[in-house]
């Protein structure tokens, strides 16, 4: 199979692949809008998925502290480090059953220092806040900014942004740092203007919940000789989130090696 093309994020320096592959469901089922029940899978089962989504030439893994054992199980059985973009977050833990958010400038250093033991890596690509909702507040009336900032001039993080809810927050996100990480699709498409503006301004976009959060049925693959795409919603919905021109990255939570494969084969025939 075609290996994913990739994109630059932004000026980050770094290049992803334009499909990342979300980590969520590595260490976390409780509490998500997925719309069916998982058990966590095995760790032979994500050494099983890494490996193919390497083969598939994804090289962007998104977790966070609030994904449960996520960042952990990815220390633990991640190889060749430095083929990977790792991007993971602040703010938000998943504590006893339900999110707690803290972005005070001692939570902020801490989180990322355990998430760098946690990862057993030395740096961290991407690091963005795990927004509550009050991105405004967060970015203009805390030290999160700042705290990180200081973690990227100190090494250990190589950019910085924002996993953003709001279309202001995510505008201010870019003014102030690397990266956005947004809502965006057929249904969902006010964030567009944040897309443009980190087109203009060469600033790193990464799309989350492009296709609803697991709602959309996976697109069909015909092999017929002229490799035509039988594409349902969620082949439109990768094409739509892909085609915008201010996107780097569309991140894909899955544990379940066919839909990876299904997924990049659908970017693939729509790209070629």
């Amino acid at each position: 199979m075609t290996k994913l093309a990739r994109r630059p994020l932004g000026n980050t320096g770094l290049s992803v692949s334009c499909l990342g592959l979300g980590t969520v469901k590595f260490g976390r089922n409780q509490q998500v809008k997925y719309p069916s029940n998982y058990p966590l899978p095995t760790d032979c089962a994500i050494q099983e998925l890494l490996a193919l989504a390497s083969d598939l030439g994804i090289n962007l893994l998104d977790t966070a502290p609030a994904y449960g054992s996520s960042e952990r199980r990815l220390g633990r059985l991640l190889t060749n480090r430095d083929a990977w973009v790792l991007c993971s977050k602040v703010g938000e833990e998943f504590i006893d059953g339900k999110s707690v958010f803290n972005f005070h400038e001692n939570h902020v250093r801490k989180s990322i220092e355990r998430s760098l033991r946690e990862l057993q890596t030395d740096y961290l690509d991407v690091v963005l806040i795990h927004s509550d909702g009050n991105d405004l507040s967060i970015l203009e009336n805390t030290d999160c900014v700042d705290t990180l900032q200081r973690m990227k001039n100190r090494g250990l993080v190589r950019s910085i942004g924002m996993s953003s809810k709001t279309v202001a927050g995510g505008l201010r996100t870019l003014e102030l740092m690397d990266i956005a990480m947004v809502t965006y699709n057929s249904s969902t498409t006010a964030e567009s203007e944040v897309i443009d503006y980190a087109a203009a301004h060469h600033k790193g976009l990464l799309v989350k919940k492009a296709l609803q959060s697991g709602h959309l049925a996976l697109p069909t693959i015909s092999t017929s000789a002229n490799a035509s795409v039988a594409m349902d919603n969620a082949g439109k919905a990768l094409m739509f989130a892909l085609s915008n021109p201010g996107v780097s990255s569309v991140i894909l939570g899955t544990i379940n090696p066919n839909h990876l494969r299904t997924n990049v084969k659908a970017v693939n025939l729509m790209s070629s």
